[in-house]
């Protein structure tokens, strides 16, 4: 039998949920000999690693010590983007005077409901993970449990062992603590807690102006609450190029959104009217005032209780150490997702299970260092990127053109009243090869696979002017780029030969 997993609030979704992803009526297999592979953690990385070497006709173990979807199905981009959708929808309801929609009278909104809808969608989309499906449909042998380490070719679950050819370590990450005096004391939310929210907090802290801050920040705001947002740096999203954070930037400032920026974070104390946050900035001191803390910075790889020194699998603070090809010092075992690798995706994570399949099973070649990696951060507009920004590409003595076009040139974005953003194009210079991109759009993450596309697959700009693109559609933007590198290549030579053959013709 399983132990009890606890998701709140404990209502019909979160019920269904569980019954997916950590039955508690669930009876662990009878191992029966040695498995081709042994998967630790069943979120995105795992999941994917077992089902995909099962589909092909391996013996395949899964282990999961809490909920199977790991963080994206649980507490990460399942019920964030259901939040953020509601949230949009608030922020349509309120702003859509322009559109002829009467809003004076206010609308009704109810923060239980949205989340809710969130928890009910949740709760459906968990049976594509649940131990059932992957027991019955996939015939993979699944542990409910915590699964260690007892020898370099063996894991222990609930009592028995489990021998292996290979293993992979997929155990991933958490939100990590952050040394802030008082924090712990006075209580603070994390991904792993904020959807379990019932009612909205009139005033809240976001700590991290990350993604996952950002993102979380605005959609609050959208709902009505007082949110402030807390970042070191002097800048949101730090990672983007300065022009795309600043549209967010303004965009936050416009909805209401209290941006402390280049602050620390002196400590926090419980007063009778909030949560007391002393902030620190050129040498002064200050307080805010909230009702709760969402801290949106930092993760912390899953490595305790797996008794990794006993496989010989060496690992440090940022997770499981890997080569390119995922193969850890045991050259039996392998990892994939957050638990080894910088980029914390869910596609990310998707991807590296594929290659881990194909190089611990296949004898594969695969190397991590020649995915292209796209992401987006879900605010609105969104910022999605992939490839090089322009400063990546000139520390590596590459000379750069880059191309911009503004999304208010583009029809639709004038039609839909989202003309906030541009798509934007690196080059290798005198060449129509494609280093990288950003789009700052309301659908950029949408738009962003175009470029993601024509990079894996060495296709340059021109072969993206080449094709016909839908009008009218926000994403004719980035034909529009292929169509500014094309305006490069008339040079006043090429001009005046083309000029000089038209001439000739017309004799």
């Amino acid at each position: 039998m399983t132990t009890t997993a606890n998701v709140l609030p404990d209502d019909i979704h979160n019920s269904t949920l569980v019954a997916n992803v950590h039955p508690a009526d669930w009876v662990n297999p009878e191992p029966d000999g040695r498995y081709n592979l042994v998967v630790i953690g069943a979120g995105t990385a795992g999941l994917i690693c077992a089902a995909g070497a099962a589909g092909l006709g391996a013996r395949v173990a899964l282990i999961e010590r809490h909920l199977m979807g790991g963080d994206c199905l649980n507490v990460g981009c399942v019920p964030s983007k259901g939040v953020i959708r509601a949230s949009r929808a608030v922020f349509d309801a309120n702003n859509g005077a322009e559109f002829g929609v009467n809003t004076r009278s206010g609308i009704d909104f109810n923060f239980g409901t949205a989340m809710e809808r969130m928890r009910r969608l949740r709760a459906d989309i968990s049976h594509h993970d649940s131990a059932a499906r992957y027991r019955d449909e996939l015939g993979v042998d699944v542990f409910i449990g915590r699964g260690k380490f007892i020898a370099s070719d063996c894991i222990e679950v609930g009592g028995k062992k489990l021998f292996f050819k290979k293993a992979a370590v997929c155990t991933g990450a958490r939100a990590a603590a952050l040394p802030i005096p008082g924090l712990a004391e006075a209580g603070y939310l994390t991904n792993e807690t904020v959807f379990s929210l019932t009612e909205l907090p009139k005033r809240l802290a976001v700590i991290g102006a990350g993604p996952i801050g950002c993102e979380l920040a605005q959609a609050f705001a959208r709902f009505g609450c007082q949110v402030t947002l807390i970042e070191l740096g002097p800048h949101i999203l730090g990672r983007e190029d300065s022009d795309a954070a600043e549209i967010l930037h303004t965009a936050f400032v416009r909805e209401g959104v209290a941006l402390q920026l280049g602050v620390k974070i002196a400590g926090v104390a419980t007063a009778a009217d909030g949560k007391r946050i002393t902030l620190e900035r050129d040498g002064q001191t200050y307080e805010v005032i909230v009702d709760e803390i969402l801290v949106g910075v930092g993760r912390a790889p899953n490595i305790e209780g797996l008794d990794l020194e006993k496989a010989g699998i060496s690992y440090d603070k940022a997770g499981v150490k890997v080569n390119d090809r995922l193969q850890t010092s045991n050259n039996h075992v392998y990892a994939a997702g957050d638990i080894c690798f910088p980029y914390k995706f869910t596609h990310t994570a998707d991807a590296l299970a594929r290659i881990l399949i194909a190089n611990a099973l296949f004898m594969g070649r695969q190397k991590t260092s020649t995915l292209t990696i796209p992401w987006c951060t879900y605010t609105d507009p969104e910022i999605a990127h992939v490839g090089m920004y322009e400063r990546d590409a000139r520390e590596k003595g590459i000379d750069v053109t880059t191309l911009t076009v503004a999304l208010s040139d583009i029809d639709r974005a004038k039609l839909d009243g989202e003309v906030e953003g541009f798509a934007r194009v690196h080059l290798r210079k005198g060449t129509d090869k494609i280093l990288g991109a950003t789009i700052v759009a309301r659908h950029a993450g949408e738009m962003i696979n175009e470029f993601s596309l024509a990079i894996t697959n060495n296709l340059g700009i021109s072969a993206i002017a080449r094709t016909i693109h839908p009008y009218p559609t926000q994403g004719e933007i980035i034909k529009r780029l292929g169509d500014a590198y094309n305006r490069t290549r008339l040079t006043p030579t090429v001009k005046n030969l083309l000029s000089g053959w038209l001439k000739w013709q017309r004799r």
